[in-house]
């Protein structure tokens, strides 16, 4: 385990102080870096929130290096919402963005994935792998069998996001009986160019990390994207049979890490 490694912890957010340092570094990626902004963003604070975080999961990496009491410890979050919290008549945070009936009528265990981010000096480097690993245990130990949330482009401007959602539309569209679809009026087609038009490297290279490494692991999205203009944003719904992300991610895991695993 190299030095950066073991300065590291990840947990589930404990109490008050926890959830309002995972909304300081929500605030300072989503709205400080992407422009986002909400009914319940507290801008003198500098917190990012919403209804839902009172009944999630927060996955917290923290550097125990930084100060805790100014709220600079957690360097990467996950928000986590499973099926069984959600109770006659609720919704999942994404249902405002997409149609999840196929995913509800599987009667497999949901998990919601959302509010994923990690600060600009840790991108790139350990941060995501370890989160991934502690979610990895997370799902198993609550046997979750489907995940998925919304990952976002930057910015609205889905022209010039033609090239990515068309690659993802044709390369990587959820089978019928995982295919939510996006919610009018705020629905974009992703099918906007043939596949001889698409510029594979281009579509790449314009793919944020998240969706790529969620395609890495054999992740399908939506039909559909649904352009937030609150956000700032243009957002897919990706989906993941757990079952197959589990062996993907073992191997993923063993081949970044060999013998010093």
């Amino acid at each position: 385990m190299t030095a950066e490694e073991t300065a590291f912890e990840l947990r589930l957010a404990a109490d008050a102080r926890d959830l309002r340092a995972a909304q300081r570094l929500r605030y300072d990626v989503f709205v400080g870096e992407m422009g986002s902004d909400g009914p319940l963003i507290d801008h003198d604070a500098r917190l990012e929130r919403d209804d839902f975080d009172a009944v999630c999961d927060h996955l917290l990496l923290i550097d125990r290096r930084r100060d805790p009491a100014l709220l600079q410890d957690v360097v990467g979050v996950y928000r986590l919402l499973p099926g069984d919290r959600i109770g006659p008549g609720q919704a999942f945070y994404s249902e405002s963005e997409y149609d999840l009936s196929p995913l509800r009528a599987t009667g497999r265990r949901l998990l919601e994935l959302g509010r994923s981010c990690v600060h600009p000096d840790y991108r790139g480097g350990a941060a995501m792998m370890l989160l991934w690993n502690h979610l990895a245990e997370y799902v198993q130990d609550r046997g979750i069998e489907i995940m998925f949330g919304t990952a976002s482009f930057p910015g609205t401007d889905v022209a010039a996001l033609a090239q990515p959602l068309a690659y993802l539309w044709h390369n990587h569209l959820a089978p019928p009986e995982l295919r939510a679809v996006a919610r009018a009026p705020h629905r974009a087609a992703m099918d906007v160019l043939p596949s001889d038009g698409i510029d594979r490297r281009a579509a790449m290279q314009a793919t944020p990390a998240l969706i790529k490494a969620y395609l890495r692991l054999g992740g399908f999205v939506g039909d559909g994207a649904w352009v937030d203009h609150a956000f700032n944003t243009t957002d897919v719904l990706l989906v993941m049979d757990t079952a197959r992300m589990s062996e993907r991610h073992k191997d993923f895991y063993v081949r970044r890490h060999g013998e010093n695993a």
